[in-house]
């Protein structure tokens, strides 16, 4: 029986939030994720704050295979 990987996405940056940027890499990460056997789980955004960036970094890498920043 076979290993099941999986992946979170961390979107950082307040321009995100805002909306004056779309994000345009969750999509590209998840088309690429799936082609290749990895099951993404979880995608998570978070402003320019450097406590909110290291909090959701240790949250997701605890409980991923790998874990993706933008």
């Amino acid at each position: 029986m076979s290993e099941i990987v999986t992946a979170g996405i961390l979107v950082i940056g307040d321009e995100i939030l805002s909306g004056r940027t779309k994000d345009k890499n969750i999509g590209y990460i998840a088309d690429h994720c799936t082609a290749i056997g990895i099951q993404l789980r979880e995608v998570r955004v978070v402003g320019d704050d450097e406590g909110d960036i290291v909090a959701a970094i240790n949250a997701l890498r605890a409980r991923y295979t790998y874990l993706f920043t933008t």
